[in-house]
């Protein structure tokens, strides 16, 4: 039903068997699923961590689409620690980091 890299060969078989499944079997193959979900989301975060360490000068943009400048105080286990440059603390998820060399520029009148 896989191939070699774990990719369904035939999704269409694959679904046409789900389609038969009673609601037990669904509940199990669901749990599976989100099971390996969850560890294929904690192996990319933590690849993604591995690319900071503590004192990197990052970046990141906040929910209202602010630029946030600062440095790494700690990594954590999903998160960083960062202290802005304007003294805020954030915790922020690697995937929302960029490092110093790939920060947009600052404008001009702005801190």
């Amino acid at each position: 039903m896989t191939d070699e890299h774990g990719r369904l060969k035939n999704r269409e078989d694959a679904a046409e068997a789900i389609r038969h499944l009673g609601e037990e079997d669904l509940r199990y193959l669901n749990r599976l699923i989100v099971e390996r979900l969850k560890l294929i989301a904690q192996a990319r975060s933590t690849a993604l961590m591995a690319r900071f360490h503590t004192g990197d000068r990052v970046g990141f943009r906040t929910s209202s689409g602010e630029w946030k400048h600062g440095v790494i105080q700690r990594l954590n286990q999903k998160t960083a620690s960062i202290l802005t440059d304007d003294g805020q603390r954030w915790n922020v998820a690697p995937a929302f980091l960029a490092p110093a060399g790939h920060l947009p520029e600052r404008r001009s009148g702005r801190p």
